[in-house]
């Protein structure tokens, strides 16, 4: 099949797609991320009060995610894109989907292996190894941080996802409880004629809309249940 011709698939994907390769989440952990409140280190004021801290934790997060591997539903969605112009935007600051394959990713929380300046957002960097430290600085002189986003901070991405999402074919949410706005609020900009799927375990609550499909089941199997219905609705025998 031509490019041109290709149906355009955007997935909106949170931390349950991650999951499946052993990154944990903190949503189910009264807000814990590995221990740590996560005011303590995902917000500007966690970064004030103790950017050592901050530092340690994103390294080992860093490490963690250097060991993960992706998994069937990472590796499944990149092979959707023989079949689907795919577009996928995530919640997620590893990058568990470029390493399965996806070569159209819209991060919109950050990426866990870049740095950014403190002093100005537009110097970003690659973080080789996975270690930032305290006197690590940019060409400003100031103090490298992590390239997320974190609570209390704009969306930078926000924009190029909500067009992504207005020009889709087809829109799936993988993984997230649609409770982090504005994320969240994606499903909203998806068309009422397109189909659109909502896969978790946990389903999230959500509003009846027109062709919304619910499928309760973790990402993997989920994607699978997906793409099926996905050919009945634009492969019809």
């Amino acid at each position: 099949m031509d490019k041109q011709e290709k149906k355009h698939l955007v997935v909106l994907t949170g931390a349950g797609v991650s999951a499946e390769s052993g990154i944990r989440t903190f949503r189910d952990d009264n807000g814990l991320w590995e221990g740590h409140d996560v005011m303590e280190v995902a917000t500007p004021q966690g970064w004030q009060k103790n950017q050592e801290l901050v530092l340690d934790f994103y390294n080992q997060r860093r490490k963690a995610c250097k060991d993960a591997q992706p998994n069937p539903a990472h590796l499944k969605l990149a092979e959707m894109e023989k079949m689907f112009d795919l577009t996928i935007i995530t919640q997620n600051v590893d990058d568990l989907h470029e390493r399965a394959g996806s070569s159209r990713v819209i991060h919109l929380h950050g990426e866990l292996f870049k740095a950014q300046s403190s002093l100005d957002p537009s110097l970003v960097y690659p973080v080789e190894g996975f270690e930032i430290n305290p006197g690590d600085t940019c060409e400003k002189g100031s103090q490298l941080r992590p390239f997320v986003v974190w609570f209390g901070e704009p969306v930078p991405m926000m924009e190029a996802a909500i067009s992504a999402v207005k020009g889709a074919d087809a829109f799936a949410v993988i993984g997230t409880s649609l409770m982090v706005y504005p994320a969240a609020g994606l499903l909203d900009e998806a068309a009422s004629e397109i189909p659109k799927f909502i896969i978790d375990p946990k389903m999230p609550s959500y509003y009846p809309a027109k062709h919304l499909i619910p499928i309760e089941e973790k990402a993997g199997k989920g994607v699978l249940l997906m793409e099926e219905h996905l050919k009945k609705w634009f492969f019809p025998d």
